[in-house]
């Protein structure tokens, strides 16, 4: 038996593997070691043998409610992904691994790799609506890539969508990846609407330092990005202060912040109702957005979330806030879970990259619904 995770992302710590049915691993927490839960690693064995793997320091893990009936995502050919019988007792991560074949992956959600980051890039680059541009370099010396859809011209609105600020959150990519392609499919009847109406700035990840390093939340220097946007810098947040800097060339008329929630097993916004300059016309905004969306995918739910941030009392670090504020614009972040969703339970599959892509292109439908009231 062997046990690595010497590879993009990767994240485990081997104890001891003297025991098949007792391997001993840790999950290495992010730098600062404020905070870990991502996990990510292959395991090497004998087909047909049965391994008990016990993550033994999950008891200290950043979001403890996140392993309440939570199943660990595997895969052999690191494309189809399925969920495998996962325990959490007395402090302990207990993942079952039948081997069907001599590697499997094990991970806390289906990875969204450097490499793929780079094929989508390369891919959407192929459309004549679509244009890279180089932000900036993060604190590792990685690019930070915007990919901007549209024709650039004046009078469309602007709509700005970010992803995986905390790296560990690969369900935003996958997200990210969809709505894309939907929109860039030409026999896509509501991305023709909105490229008619919109241009698109989306930066697909955020944080590719933390997302290499195999990060939950912060980037190379152990920063939380999404609590940098009132005053981000190029010393602690490059990735931040570049997007923050392009937006105000640009402007914004809606923003998307993607991420994933390791407790709530539900998909909802969270909005910007508790800045200073929040009003009914932002409340109408969201509030059609929202039941369009209900409408676009049977995924998406209003009654489950964060508590509402009372007048005034929004935390202004926050992108979704400092967006909102800054622009006078319609701005939330998307939750998805990583377990799965309570309302259209899938046993076998929980919460997946497959549901995410889906998720991307009703997004769009939503977002048609608004675009022409955004200013």
């Amino acid at each position: 038996m062997r046990i690595t995770a010497n590879f993009d992302a990767g994240n485990i710590e081997v104890i001891n593997l003297d025991d098949k049915n007792d391997v001993q691993l840790a999950i290495r927490p992010d730098v600062g070691e404020a905070f870990f839960q991502w996990f990510n690693f292959r395991i090497e064995g004998v087909v047909g043998e049965q391994y008990t793997l016990n993550i033994l320091n999950a008891g200290e893990a950043a979001y403890l409610e996140g392993w309440d009936n939570y199943q660990a995502v595997a895969s052999y050919d690191r494309q189809h992904w399925f969920r495998i019988p996962t325990f959490y007792k007395d402090g302990k991560l207990t993942i079952i691994a039948d081997m069907d074949c001599e590697s499997m992956q094990i991970a806390y959600f289906a990875p969204y790799s450097d490499e793929r980051h780079q094929d989508l890039l390369a891919a959407v680059q192929m459309h004549p609506l679509v244009s890279l541009e180089h932000l900036g370099e993060t604190i590792d010396k990685r690019d930070l890539t915007l990919v901007k859809i549209g024709d650039g011209a004046e009078g469309k609105r602007n709509i700005w969508i970010t992803a995986r600020q905390h790296p560990g959150e690969t369900m935003a990519e996958w997200l990210v990846d969809g709505l894309m392609h939907s929109l860039l499919d030409s026999d896509n009847p509501t991305g023709k609407a909105l490229l008619d109406k919109a241009n698109f700035y989306i930066v697909p990840n955020m944080n590719p330092d933390g997302s290499a390093r195999g990060h939950l939340r912060t980037n190379a220097l152990g920063v939380n990005l999404n609590r940098e946007w009132l005053n981000p810098s190029l010393e602690k947040s490059p990735e931040v202060f570049h997007t923050v800097n392009k937006m105000k060339e640009t402007g914004v008329d809606l923003f998307y912040d993607v991420h994933g929630d390791e407790a709530l097993p539900f998909v909802f916004l969270a909005g910007s109702q508790g800045t200073p300059s929040y009003n009914d016309r932002l409340a109408k905004l969201r509030d059609r957005f929202s039941e369009v969306f209900k409408l676009a995918s049977a995924d998406f739910q209003s009654e489950f979330g964060y508590d509402v941030d009372a007048p005034g009392t929004a935390n202004m670090t926050v992108a979704t806030n400092w967006v909102a504020e800054e622009f006078d614009c319609l701005a939330n972040t998307l939750e998805m879970p990583f377990k799965d969703n309570d309302n259209l339970p899938d046993p076998m599959m929980g919460w997946s990259p497959e549901r995410s892509i889906k998720l991307g292109e009703a997004s769009l439908v939503a977002m048609l619904a608004v675009v022409d009231d955004l200013r």
